[in-house]
């Protein structure tokens, strides 16, 4: 047995045959702060097959091009149109051209050494479809350059101050034209 393992089995002995009990400590920030609270569990729904695997594809398209992320806010409203027809069993649920709606949640802004931009897209709402059946996010990135950037950066550091060079390349912006399609997801049996 090696030293360490010889003395780290020393210490546990000694402690366990100290004849001290170890009190389990009570954090006093819950005691403050719920104590006397009734705290509900969050909503399971309890009715719903959570087997249930079918998924339609709804594919959607912007009707104003976004340039770029600092175009946009976070909170803001983006229209999109239904590209094709939405099947389930032989019948269209969701019309071609209907408009849906999404919130622009976060924006990420494009970094150093290549680091892409992106922007979520969440809380999409199509007429006549129920929100909770809907996909709830949709990520677009910009152009990663990070890639191509670190094997050059490490490369380059051999010569000293040249790899450091490759931190001021940034990465892609965001962009979204009305010819590029995206794709969201419809759960006709959820809830």
């Amino acid at each position: 047995m090696n030293r360490f393992a010889r003395v780290f089995l020393i210490l546990v002995l000694l402690l366990l045959s100290s004849g001290k009990s170890f009190a389990i400590v009570e954090d006093e920030l819950v005691k403050t702060t719920l104590l006397d609270k009734n705290i509900k569990k969050p909503y399971t729904n309890l009715n719903y097959n959570y087997e249930d695997t079918d998924v339609v594809d709804v594919r959607l398209s912007v009707l104003e091009d976004i340039k770029n992320e600092k175009y946009l806010h976070e909170g803001q409203i983006i229209k999109f149109k239904v590209v094709r027809d939405v099947k389930y069993k032989n019948k269209v649920v969701i019309k071609h051209g209907t408009i849906a709606t999404a919130k622009v949640e976060t924006i990420i802004t494009n970094g150093m050494n290549g680091i892409p931009a992106s922007v979520i897209f969440g809380d999409f709402n199509i007429e006549g479809v129920p929100w909770s059946k809907l996909t709830s996010t949709y990520e677009k990135f910009g152009l990663d350059l990070s890639l191509m950037v670190y094997p050059i950066k490490w490369a380059l550091t051999i010569l000293p101050p040249t790899g450091t060079f490759t931190n001021f390349i940034k990465g892609g912006h965001v962009k979204l034209k009305s010819k590029n399609v995206i794709t969201i997801e419809y759960h006709p049996n959820w809830n």
